[in-house]
Order: C-alpha cells, then structure tokens, then sequence
C-alpha cells in the first residue's frame, strides 16, 4: 500500500535513522601537548599530577610526579619554573602556582612516609616485573643528574653504584645551593628514599681512572654526572691585603660556618651563583655585600626572583662597572658602558670601592678530566658530545648535566638523567627505540577562558626581611591544603579532556556518550564518545570545549 510521504518510516526506534550521514564534518577529542609539559626540563607531566591534585588526590598526584623526579620537594624550592613562564594562564591573570605544588606534594610525602616505586613497577619502557637484570652500571656524581639516572636506572631492575668524591651526596644541590632556599634536612631525606630501591652510594670515593673503574667494577655502562665544579677566575691584580675567595668555596664553607669575610664584601658576577653568594653573606654578617657587574639587568643572567630576593635584603649592585685592581682594602672600579651587542666597553672612568673580601662568581666548568684518553669519546668548548640518547662516542658510556652544552640547571640535569637512563636501558636490552611521538602544542587560542573563574595566584609565605639577614631558615615557605588545592584547580587543562560534561551536555542531538568508567574493548574507560550515527557535525561541542580537547575534521566519504 503506498503511504503518505510523511508516515513512510516503519514502527520501531528512531535510533534506526541514521542521522549522521547528514554529516560533513566530524568531532574528534585529541590529546594536545599542554605548554607546561613542553617546558619541563624534566620531562614532568604536569598537567597529569595538577589534575590529580586538584581533586585532592595527593599521593595518586605525587606518584605521578615521580614517576619523572624523583625530589619534588626540593625542585619545588630550587627549580626556576621554566613550566609557569610557558603557562597559558599567564595570559588570563597569572601562571599556575606550579613550583608550589609540586613543593606542596613533596613535602606532604616526606611527613607521610610515601615510598618511591619499587624495581619493575616503570610506567614507561620495558618494566621487570620482580627480576633484576643481571646488569651494573656506574654513576659517577651524586648530583641531580646522576641521582635521576640512578633512580630511573634502579626502577628497570638495573644494579646501580653512584661513586662520589664528596663525603655526602646532593652534588651542588648540597655544597652549591645556600640552606636558606634548600634546607639540607629535605634534600637529605629525599635522597635517602633511593636506597630501598637498591641505589648504592659509594661517597668519599674519588674516580681517576674512568676505564679501570669500569673493568675492575664489571660494570656494564657509565653515567658522567660530574657537575660543574671548578671555578673559573680571571686575573685581578691584588696585593697582600686583598683577600679573593672564589663562590664555590664560600658556598661550600658557609655551610659548615667555617668562614670570616669581613663586613664588606664584594662579589663580582651576575649570575645566580653571584646572588647566592651575596645573599649568604649578607647571613654571615657582612653589613655592606655589593655585587659588581659589568652590565645592565635587562642582560643580567641572574634570575629576576633570585636578584629581586637581594635587593629586598639589603644588597647593591653596582651596574656597569669592572673591577681593574685590589688593594689596600679598596677595589678600583672601572666605569664600563654598553656597545655593540650588549658588549661592555671600558670608559677609562676609575672609583674606589672599600671591601674586606672579593668574592668572584664569574661561572664554572666541569673537570674534564676523567674522560681525557678515553677513544671515542670528544669534547667542543669544554663539554662533552653526546648523542640523543645521551651516549658519547664510546660504546657504553653516558653523559648529562654540567658535562654537555645547555642550560645548566638542577631541573636540565635531573632530565638528562632520565633520558640517560632510558638510553642505558636500551642499550643494555639491545633494543633500539623511536622517538617518542610529540603531540600538537595546546595553543592559548584554541582556549575558550570564559568558562574559567577569575582567580589570583597563591602567594606562598615568607620569612620577613629582617630575619632573612641574619638567619639560614628557609626564605619561602610552603601552602597549606586549602591552597595548594586552589593552586591546582586553576589549571586550565589546556588541550586535554578534564571531563567537564559541557559536550555531553551541549549536543542537540544527545550523540556525546559519557563512558565514566565504561568498558570498550579493554580496560574501563572515561571521558566521552562520539555516536556518529546521530552526529550532525554541527561542530557545537568543539566551540563550547572549554579546554580546546576537540577537533573538527571533514568527514571523509
């Protein structure tokens, strides 16, 4: 019989009309790289542990965390947050308080007791479970590099020995940075968390002969995490009374108060070292520290917190000057201006500075020495070459930290040691591995800010000025629950799905399918699914995303 054209469908469900083959293009969720991730010189997933943490799931958030790092408590006090200045927020209000949080969940973990994971339980690359590998590496330098390489050595079921000339372990974490920004208390327990894992310290141990150290130990790969421990100087003429002390030296002996500098102090270097040393004598009882540069700040390499935190305790810079000569407890200073690519040009223009000690912060390298002699292995401008897997030229021997060009930072160094470690690991597995695949990064502009509240950065306590002078306790302080929950929830998630519902609850068509622990071919799943038998592609869900997490392609027919 034929029917009218509007009751021409048969009875049953309307899910039989397949709606989407109206479709020309089609909603896709993807995973886009956040810009605190990319930032990392870690490695860390941030974004992975803030959302963790902003339900208040701590210990879920910090094994996350650690999972890359393996001292979350001391980079959250001594890591430049390289993450936050990539932040999207920055563009909204602030960047996400990330370094406190990080602190916040180190410090919760040392007052818990949480332990680091175990061999055999690594999330990435080839986990043992329960079995070791029969393998021995050498790490040479308890510093952060050879720490992480160690830690992520361990964690494969690698037996690791980490020799160190130093009678304890931190590297320049220890002996390099002040108490006052790193209380030696924290950084000793996180380290102390290593030797469940197997990690032996071998300390007071001074290697010299790098490939008989090798042969004698049957060690199967070295790890050089030796750190940058000798200062450079440059020749200031000084007579009898000047007394010059390099900022390693002070920096090592004002831990153990096993120094007298005077009342004025002078220190010439514009580095973060240089800060560190003013900043330490100013606690040491010098009422008039002076840091000398040759330069302006706008070029100063010094971080601005850490140049910031000595002006606010009583220390001057004297800009664009150079120190000409020392004597008689007076530097001579020569008035210096800018040329040609911030290059400073001396005026000829003399003045007198009194000054008790000089104290020079002119940067420092790293002893070269082991590796001399040693076949395949070369060096361009003081530093190691190594490849992308951090192996030198030689078969089986590693390098990372102070010994490579880059940066060099305690957080560049804890990352060189984990990618040190993967690339040990494969090379002992006789494995060779590709690149990990590296996602589109979460621009702010695929944001939509709008759905996000207003809401001011954290300001973590610190200690009043007065005490800062004359005390080594901790400048910062860390956030409590409350805000170190706050902290987290600002987070914008950028480019990744946060299972906010607006999809689920924005389609006309009801085709968005929240899964909340579903079970699709395999392990329970969550976020969402698109029906597209019922999607239109009216493209609504990836307008209203707040986190940009969907993706428009044409449909393809």
């Amino acid at each position: 019989m034929e029917r009218p054209f509007a009751i021409t469908l048969d009875v049953g469900s309307s899910r039989a009309n397949h709606t989407g083959s109206w479709r020309v293009e089609r909603p896709v969720y993807l995973d886009y790289l956040p810009p605190c991730n990319d930032a990392c010189p870690a490695g860390e997933n941030t974004q992975r542990w803030l959302y963790l943490a902003e339900s208040g799931s701590y210990e879920a958030a910090w094994r996350a965390l650690v999972e890359d790092n393996p001292f979350p408590a001391t980079m959250g006090r001594v890591c430049f947050h390289p993450c936050e200045t990539a932040c999207n927020r920055v563009k909204v209000d602030e960047a996400v308080g990330i370094n406190a949080v990080e602190r916040f969940l180190g410090d919760v973990a040392l007052d818990k007791g949480w332990e680091l994971p175990r061999p055999g339980s690594a999330a990435d690359g080839p986990a043992r479970p329960g079995t070791a590998s029969g393998r021995r590496v050498l790490v040479v330098g308890a510093g952060p590099g050879g720490l992480s390489a160690a830690y992520h050595l361990a964690r494969r079921g690698h037996q690791v020995v980490v020799a160190d000339a130093n009678a304890e372990a931190g590297g320049m974490m220890r002996y390099g940075i002040p108490a006052y920004r790193l209380p030696r208390e924290v950084l000793a327990a996180e380290i102390d968390r290593l030797r469940p894992l197997g990690v032996e310290l071998q300390l007071g141990h001074v290697v010299r002969d790098l490939a008989a150290e090798r042969r004698d130990g049957a060690y199967d790969a070295v790890y050089l995490g030796v750190g940058a421990q000798l200062a450079r100087r440059t020749d200031i003429p000084a007579g009898d009374s000047g007394r010059v002390l390099d900022a390693l030296s002070l920096l090592r002996a004002a831990g153990d108060g096993s120094i007298e500098l005077g009342r004025r102090v002078a220190v010439y270097g514009g580095g973060d070292t240089a800060m560190d040393v003013a900043r330490t004598a100013r606690r040491l009882g010098a009422t008039d520290p002076v840091i000398v540069y040759r330069r302006t700040r706008d070029v100063m390499p010094a971080h601005d917190e850490e140049l910031d935190g000595a002006i606010a305790e009583g220390i001057t810079v004297r800009w664009l000057s150079t120190i000409d000569r020392f004597e008689g407890g007076k530097l001579v200073l020569e008035r210096m201006t800018l040329g040609p690519d911030n290059k400073p040009v001396p005026t000829g223009e003399l003045e007198e500075l009194e000054a008790d000690t000089l104290v020079l912060a002119l940067g420092e390298s790293a002893d070269l020495s082991l590796v001399e002699g040693l076949d395949g292995v070369q060096v361009h401008d003081g530093s190691v070459l190594v490849d992308a897997s951090m192996m030198t030229g030689a078969a089986g021997i590693f390098a990372g930290g102070d010994v490579i060009a880059g940066s060099r930072t305690v957080t560049d160094a804890i990352g060189h040691g984990k990618a040190a470690a993967r690339g040990i690991d494969a090379v002992l597995g006789g494995e060779v591995r590709a690149p990990a695949t590296r996602h589109e990064l979460a621009s702010f502009e695929r944001l939509n800010t709008w759905y996000y509240d207003d809401a001011p950065r954290t300001i973590r306590p610190e200690l009043d000025r007065i005490r800062r002078q004359s005390s080594f306790d901790e400048v910062f302080g860390s956030l409590d629950e409350t805000n170190a929950l706050f902290e987290a929830r600002r987070c914008l998630s950028c480019g990744n799905c946060f299972e906010c519902d607006n999809c689920y609850g924005v389609c006309p068509d009801n085709a968005v399918i929240k899964l909340d622990g579903a079970q699709l071919d395999g392990p329970p799943q969550r976020r969402y699914v698109v029906d597209y038998d019922f999607c239109k592609g009216c493209g609504i869900c990836a307008a209203e995303c707040p986190c940009g997490a969907i993706e428009m392609i044409p449909e393809l027919i």
